[in-house]
Formats: structure tokens, sequence, C-alpha cells
């Protein structure tokens, strides 16, 4: 299971975000593919046997990290993003592909 580092460390305002309809906090500064895979369901799509895939890179060349992304600025926009390359913002509401449920 993933931990964030908390020992000798200064973090950035903690903002609230939603996870798949779920109310998360996270840190601005944070990737939404740090969130994911905090949440305890790091599954961002399924593999060929139905199993989750979570993200693998971390660099943004895999896509196996994508999500749909809602900014609160542009609420009628659906926007397809690498969760390793997006970044954490207030508001936002995020579906991993698995829970596309919007």
């Amino acid at each position: 299971m993933a931990k964030r580092i908390t020992n000798q460390i200064t973090r950035s305002a903690l903002v609230m975000l939603t996870l798949n309809n779920q109310q998360i906090s996270a840190f601005e500064g944070e990737t939404l593919a740090t969130v994911i895979l905090l949440s305890g369901e790091p599954g961002c799509k399924l593999g060929k046997a139905d199993n989750p895939r979570g993200p693998f890179c971390n660099m943004g060349v895999c896509y196996d990290c994508l999500v749909t992304v809602i900014d609160p600025a542009s609420p009628d926009k659906r926007l397809k993003s690498r969760a390793c390359m997006t970044m954490v913002k207030a508001g936002l509401r995020v579906f991993t592909t698995q829970e596309d449920s919007i």
C-alpha cells in the first residue's frame, strides 16, 4: 500500500476533491496518480481479465492512468487526462475509467 512521506516535509495547502464520487483530501502539488494510489482502490482501468490496473510508469508514457477530470472552472467539459501528469486542484471531480459514471 502506498503512503505519503510525512517526516521533515513541508506541505502546501490541503484541498478537497472528488474521486469516484467520494470526497478525498490531497495536497496541492501532488499528482492525481498519488491521490489514486493512496485512495485504497488504486485501479485506473480494467485489464483484459477485468483486474484493476493502476498507474504504471508514473512519467506520462503508458496511459495506464488515464482518468476523466472535471474542473470546477469548466464543469461542462470532461477531459481525459493522465493522472500522473495532472496536478491536484481544489474541487476537481475525478473518475477512473473503471468508475466512469459521470
